[in-house]
């Protein structure tokens, strides 16, 4: 018996099972087992009751059906917020931010923000150049392929980017690239088309209704060049640049104010000068300096434009005094000039136009929404 005792003592010292209940139980169930002192595994004689058997099986029988049923529960614990945080963090993969009206006001805000602290370009705003870049974006749309227009903003690429229509309108992408850091989850195709919309806000003009839906796309949607109008050419080109987006004659010439605004430059198009007093502000004037202003050529080394005779210091483009030429443009272009409210509706209205050609919306003409201006 002492040799059974002793060999069974030896064995319980060194088994497995002993180690996994030593690391698994707590202090509390070494407690609550008999006290077994340290030389008993050494001891060379046999108890001298057989209850003290008894008693060293039965305590290690508790002592291992206790570490078994914490380790178990522990198991099933860890085991059980594994599972809830997988599912939380599977919940946030798969989870999607919608944006809402209240977003896209945030986004405007920012930039109308933007453009009240950065006036150092041209004279004194970036707006000129942001409401060119929405339009350029937009207007190499084609309705017969169904190509170009403002979904995709691939003017990010050079293809697009380097054609001669749109030199200049880098500073413009610059201006809402940290637009776009602070608010990712925006398109650039939904950026640049908000913040041509902002542009005429903040600058006096009319309110642009927008709605997003735009997907940014790669360089193999980028458009062949020519799709713009060439300021140089006459009535027939503009008929003809216009017609192929699905504008008529009366949406022409109300497009065509947006010249109220910026001023061309001789290391973009060629061109020079601004074609009104106002060139940061949206009102009718252009209308009304094409009729009532007299307008001669310059005498210059540059491309073929006109300017006023009183002052020398405004331009006008051949495709701006085209629109006086032109029996049909003319009726459109006296109206607004006699009217500003007239052409503060139709301008609205044809840039929302514009800005939405080629554009496979999911949603309706009822997510139009207008933005709350800057005080």
């Amino acid at each position: 018996m002492a040799s059974a005792s002793k060999t069974f003592t030896r064995a319980l010292r060194s088994t497995p099972a002993t180690s996994a209940f030593k690391t698994a139980t707590p202090r509390r169930f070494a407690a609550q087992g008999p006290k077994i002192h340290p030389r008993r595994g050494y001891a060379s004689e046999a108890p001298k009751s057989s209850g003290n058997n008894t008693l060293l099986y039965g305590g290690v029988a508790a002592l291992l059906l206790g570490g078994g049923a914490y380790y178990a529960y522990s198991s099933s614990t860890t085991a059980n917020q594994a599972v809830k945080a997988a599912s939380g963090e599977a919940q946030k993969a798969t989870s999607v931010f919608t944006p809402k009206k209240e977003d896209y006001q945030k986004v405007y805000d920012a930039i109308a923000q933007k453009l009240i602290d950065e006036d150092e370009y041209d004279d004194g705003s970036y707006g000129p150049v942001l409401l060119r870049l929405g339009w350029h974006a937009s207007g190499t749309y084609d309705a017969l392929t169904g190509t170009g227009g403002s979904n995709g903003a691939t003017m990010r690429f050079p293809p697009e980017g380097d054609h001669g229509a749109n030199a200049g309108l880098k500073a413009a992408r610059d201006f809402l690239e940290p637009i776009h850091e602070q608010f990712p989850w925006i398109t650039y195709s939904d950026l640049w088309t908000l913040a041509a919309a902002c542009a005429v806000q903040e600058m006096g003009g009319p309110d642009v209704h927008w709605r997003p839906g735009r997907s940014d796309r790669d360089v193999s949607y980028c458009t062949p060049d020519g799709r713009l109008p060439d300021g140089s050419k006459d009535h027939d080109h503009l008929r003809g640049i216009f017609y192929r987006m699905g504008f008529n004659d009366q949406e022409i010439v109300a497009l065509s104010g947006a010249h109220a605004l910026g001023r061309c430059h001789t290391d973009r198009s060629g061109f020079e000068g601004p074609w009104t007093h106002s060139p940061t502000m949206v009102t009718n004037d252009y209308y009304k300096l094409l009729i009532e202003e007299k307008w001669s050529f310059r005498k210059w080394n540059g491309p073929k434009q006109f300017q006023d005779v009183s002052t020398k210091s405004l331009m006008m483009l051949p495709t701006d005094i085209s629109l006086t030429k032109d029996k049909t443009f003319r009726t459109y272009v006296e109206k607004y000039a006699k009217d500003q409210a007239a052409f503060f509706s139709d301008f609205s209205n044809v840039l929302t136009k514009l800005f939405e050609l080629g554009v496979p919306f999911t949603t309706g003409e009822d997510a139009r929404m207008a933005f709350k201006r800057t005080e």
